[in-house]
């Protein structure tokens, strides 16, 4: 299996479970890993065989204009769920993390695996 990345990808959004947090954008910082198979890809040049990391980057920031969560965890969750519907990705790593949220730490996250690494090497 190989891996698509996706690293330090700032997306802004409506997140926190306090009610000062829920008025205002704040960003999150997101690192992907995205298992697939990038060899028909390499042996004919094409994007289209490929998963196309702009379009990942354009649509997670889709989502996360359009929507408001209270945790982190849920948007971990539901951003995956999505990404695995709308592209052919049988297997990802994401890591959410909300710079800023704890003083003494420079950010704290999640960091969730879904699908399986078996379907993504076939």
């Amino acid at each position: 299996m190989d891996l698509v990345l996706i690293e330090s990808l700032h997306i802004d959004t409506v997140i926190g479970v306090y009610d000062w947090e829920r008025t205002m954008t704040q960003t999150l910082v997101l690192d992907l890993e995205l298992g697939t198979d990038i060899r028909p890809a390499a042996a004919g040049d094409a994007i289209d065989h490929t998963l196309d990391y702009a379009a990942i980057s354009e649509r997670i920031g889709q989502f996360g204009e359009t929507r408001s969560f209270a945790l982190v965890e849920t948007f971990a969750e539901q951003l995956a769920e999505r990404l695995r519907d709308e592209f052919p990705i049988p297997w990802l790593r994401l890591t959410v993390r909300k710079p800023g949220a704890v003083a003494a730490a420079s950010a704290v996250g999640v960091r969730i695996e879904r699908g399986t690494r078996e379907e993504a090497s076939s």
